[in-house]
């Protein structure tokens, strides 16, 4: 190919520009440049130099060279380059066809408008929604290796100053906790089943049950994943008059946790039964009722956990939004238990159902989806980094894990300083059987992690992470194994 063609080439692509500090290239910057290679066939990075980086906030901690490098290191990225001038001079020199920006950008004074203008470019705006190709899933299964649990990211222990011994450390350390969890029980049943194929009346799939079996979910397991990691547990919930009650009772006692189950006559235990067929959910039928309890219920509720609270040093709410913790419960729990040396964590999960987080005031910890994240905030349009900006002003929580599934997740720290800082944890474990309790195991494995004394808050968040990938590598809820952890840190 002559210059001639080659020039005729470059000309008739289409260049997208994206810029930024990236101090720590978290997912919402992944799907940014994601959605800008959607636009054009090249896509160019531009990151700020540590003096304008220092401009834009006063947060900048990362240098320039490892900010540059992380950028290059992606494989989307078709050139990375170095930004120490305004960013619309850039721009009218590299004259690119697309100038991406977040969609929280939307409504503010943008300098990189008229620069675009000036030669008939656009400027884009997205909020970062997910974006799945076929060819992303073909390479990513044809290439990905997939170990129970990925090696721990060997930059984020150097950033944050964590050993893996530190981890295994902080574990051994559970058994000197006394806990309390409070939320709804649910039971699990898995029904395994063999498919016998498609039916010749109406296109539905034929399968035969096999085999059944329970497992204690909610803020059940969530009490037992603390019991099995060492600490002593208190559980209060929900039950009904039933077998299914009796059960979860009988399978808590065997797990070592304290359960104080308030039963409630005009509701069924809430039982979900998930048809199963070589690893994969075919159906899912829920048994529930979703009104709060009532007062005279609160009232005892709130008495049988004044009783044991002074002893605690970590109280979890883990709301599933089926009526266990209505608001005025929370609110009291939360005004009459408060004290410095109790650490409060909450999550709060919305799939069926509709919940907020954020009504879970002054927390130490707050994990929510992405999902939920937003639901809580009538928000479908800014970017993660604000998501999680405008979720702590309003919950005033310290600390916020926002779990991102396949992504990993995206932590929002309050450290010493009391200054936020932001970073990332990859998924550490690739190829999960069951993805259903990864949400309770992060949330303990951080909470108990957060109790324990002088706790490095990256180092809790890390561990709440590989809690939850050692629980998705097993099918149905089973408590957590803290020589199992230790083993493989230590490995």
């Amino acid at each position: 190919m002559n210059s001639k063609e080659k020039n005729k080439k470059m000309k008739s692509e289409r260049t997208v520009f994206v810029s930024g500090k990236f101090e720590i290239l978290h997912p919402g910057h992944l799907r940014l440049f994601r959605f800008a290679l959607e636009l054009g066939d090249r896509l160019v990075v531009g990151v700020l130099s540590d003096r304008l980086a220092e401009q834009v906030t006063d947060t900048h901690v990362v240098p320039e060279d490892l900010r540059l490098e992380g950028v290059q290191s992606n494989s989307g990225v078709d050139e990375v380059i170095f930004i120490d001038k305004p960013v619309e001079e850039v721009i009218e020199d590299l004259r690119p066809d697309y100038v991406v920006k977040g969609k929280e950008h939307e409504n503010s004074f943008n300098v990189e408008l008229e620069a675009v203008k000036s030669y008939g470019g656009r400027l884009v705006f997205s909020s970062g929604e997910v974006v799945f190709s076929s060819l992303d899933l073909i390479r990513k299964n044809l290439t990905e290796v997939r170990p129970k649990v990925a090696n721990v990211p060997q930059q984020y222990l150097d950033r944050h100053g964590i050993q893996t011994k530190d981890l295994a450390k902080i574990i051994r350390c559970f058994s000197e906790l006394s806990v309390c969890v409070i939320g709804d029980l649910i039971v699990d049943e898995y029904i395994t089943c063999t498919p016998l194929g498609m039916s010749q009346e109406e296109p539905n799939i034929v399968v035969t049950p096999i085999d059944s079996k329970r497992y204690i979910g909610g803020a059940g397991i969530v009490a037992a994943h603390a019991a099995g990691l060492g600490a002593k547990v208190h559980y209060f919930g929900v039950s009904g008059e039933d077998k299914v009650g009796l059960f979860a009772q009988e399978k808590l006692s065997d797990y070592g946790v304290e359960a104080h189950l308030i039963k409630d006559e005009s509701r069924p235990t809430t039982l979900k039964k998930r048809y199963r067929a070589q690893d994969q959910t075919l159906l899912r039928i829920s048994h529930l009722h979703h009104d709060s309890i009532d007062n005279n219920l609160q009232k005892l509720m709130f008495q049988k956990i004044e009783k044991i609270i002074s002893d605690c040093s970590l109280l979890v709410f883990s709301d599933f939004n089926y009526g266990s913790l209505p608001q005025t419960l929370v609110d009291k729990l939360i005004i009459k238990m408060r004290r410095p040396d109790l650490i409060m964590t909450a999550d709060s999960q919305t799939s069926s159902q509709t919940g907020d987080v954020s009504r879970f005031r002054n927390m130490g910890l707050l994990t929510p989806t992405e999902r939920e994240a937003r639901i809580a905030l009538r928000n479908q349009q800014d970017g993660l980094v604000v998501l999680l900006e405008k979720l702590r002003e309003r919950s005033q929580a310290n600390n916020i894990i926002l779990k991102l599934g396949s992504e990993g997740a995206l932590l929002y720290i309050q450290e010493q300083d009391n200054l936020p800082q932001i970073d990332r944890i990859s998924a550490l474990n690739s190829s999960p059987r069951d993805i259903m309790g990864a949400g309770d195991s992060m949330l303990i494995g951080t909470s108990m992690a957060l109790a324990t004394p002088d706790i490095n808050p990256w180092a809790a968040a890390l561990l709440g992470s590989i809690c939850a990938a050692h629980q998705v590598s097993q099918v149905g809820n089973i408590p957590l194994n803290p020589d199992e952890i230790i083993r493989e840190l230590e490995a």
